[in-house]
């Protein structure tokens, strides 16, 4: 082999290097989008549950007002909420609306016997499951994506195709990191 051999197949493996580095940022990127979006379901099926839960606590402690207005407003703040730090600022506000529901139902025995508010409690342990799985999930996806733009070569190769950093999917304070207690039995 020649000089001129070895330089061709040294530049046609850097070529497939770079491909191979640039696809795999490419399918970095896709499944961060695919945990975002499995965490935007999850928590669409929270707010499709919490006017049903509102409801059903009304039908039993009219005057705490209070109380589902900030429900209503935190719902609408998720719904309308774009960005990663966003929803999960939204998530947090929902949070803590919900725990404000329980704690109210606490007080009235017969709401927490019924049975539409047990169904409607597990199925929001349920969601709450799945929201925290999806978050990982996502945040997983985040770490490897950060990491491969982080390191050396992967650095260079981000650089030169714009590829940046990704946020995490993260509650804020030690209250918010709190699970929400919905079981009342």
């Amino acid at each position: 082999m020649n000089l001129t051999n070895i330089i061709i197949i040294l530049i046609l493996l850097f070529a497939v290097y770079v491909v191979a580095s640039y696809n795999g940022f490419i399918v970095l990127r896709n499944r961060i989008k695919e945990a975002l979006s499995g965490i935007d379901v999850q928590l669409k099926r929270r707010t499709d549950l919490i006017p049903n839960l509102v409801s059903t606590v009304k039908g039993y402690a009219k005057q705490e007002k209070d109380v589902f207005l900030n429900v209503t407003k935190a719902r609408s703040a998720l719904m309308s909420a774009k960005s990663v730090s966003e929803k999960a600022k939204a998530n947090n506000m929902i949070t803590s609306a919900l725990k404000s529901i329980f704690a109210v139902a606490e007080a009235y025995p017969e709401l927490k016997s019924s049975t539409n508010f047990q169904d409607l409690q597990r199925q929001l342990e349920d969601t709450e499951d799945k929201i925290a799985y999806s978050r990982q999930f996502y945040n997983s996806n985040v770490l490897d994506y950060n990491n491969k733009i982080a390191v050396f070569p992967g650095n260079v190769i981000a650089g030169v195709f714009g590829f940046r950093e990704n946020e995490f999917f993260q509650t804020e304070g030690e209250e918010e990191k709190k699970n929400v207690k919905v079981d009342f039995s």
